[in-house]
């Protein structure tokens, strides 16, 4: 799919809806092409990422955390056990719930997801100095939490 940019009128040259979208494409893709040979999505990268980062959890816990659906986290933390990344063990505390870890194996997966995602974005934002990407993430941070509701914490 091409990206249609230059040779569209200056309306839509001027639209953030439009040109965030289109970005959102251009990003999506590198996104792919970057953990095409890993055997991981991004959906497994959310994952692994929430658990080194917030700690051990519940399914439910790590859907809420990724905003992945209960039947995808299923499959996706199938998936992941499968293949060594993380450990799924009942709660001691309530046998009818799942505890999910960070595996080593799994630590060293993210590593080479992170290292693969950071070439993709390095070459995404080729245009952009590092002050430049930094207003960039702060921006869309910006958009998405008045969206959502979030709250800015302490960057007013």
């Amino acid at each position: 799919m091409k990206i249609a940019h230059e040779d569209v009128p200056g309306r839509l040259r001027s639209l953030p809806t439009r040109l965030i979208n289109q970005t959102a494409l251009l990003a999506d893709r590198a996104t792919e092409q970057a953990l095409a040979d890993t055997g991981s999505r991004r959906y497994h990268y959310a994952v692994l990422t929430t658990l080194r980062e917030t700690g051990a959890a519940s399914q439910a816990e790590l859907g809420r955390r990724t905003k992945i659906d209960r039947s995808d986290m299923v499959a996706i933390l199938n998936d992941l056990v499968a293949r060594g990344f993380a450990g799924r063990a009942a709660d001691p505390d309530d046998r009818r719930r799942n505890i999910v870890t960070l595996t080593d194996a799994g630590g060293a997966h993210l590593d080479e997801l992170d290292h693969r995602l950071d070439r993709a974005q390095d070459q995404l934002l080729t245009a952009l100095s590092a002050p430049e990407r930094r207003t960039l993430v702060a921006l869309l941070t910006r958009i998405l939490d008045a969206q959502t509701g979030a709250t800015d914490s302490g960057n007013s």
